[in-house]
């Protein structure tokens, strides 16, 4: 009884321990896909649309004039010179 029960066991062993090896490699199959949304374009390119939180105005096509936009904008968001 002692040797069937000690066979059974060692047989359970074997069996798990093959179940572990015969793993199969679990790798996702991706589908090459491009960009689904829109192009992106230049942001001086964009209108300066009339919004409360800027005060700001640029010549859409102009880069030059829309960095100054944005450096007026820096300027006006430091504490230290809105604070007199």
């Amino acid at each position: 009884m002692q040797t069937r029960s000690l066979i059974v066991a060692v047989l359970a062993c074997a069996a798990f321990g093959l179940a572990a090896c015969g793993e199969r490699p679990q790798e996702v199959a991706q589908k090459p896909r491009g960009y689904q949304g829109k192009p992106d374009t230049n942001p001086w390119d964009n209108d300066p649309t009339a919004s409360r939180y800027t005060t700001s105005k640029w010549t859409k096509g102009d880069k030059a004039s829309w960095e100054d936009a944005l450096k007026q904008r820096a300027l006006s968001q430091n504490e230290y010179n809105r604070v007199p």
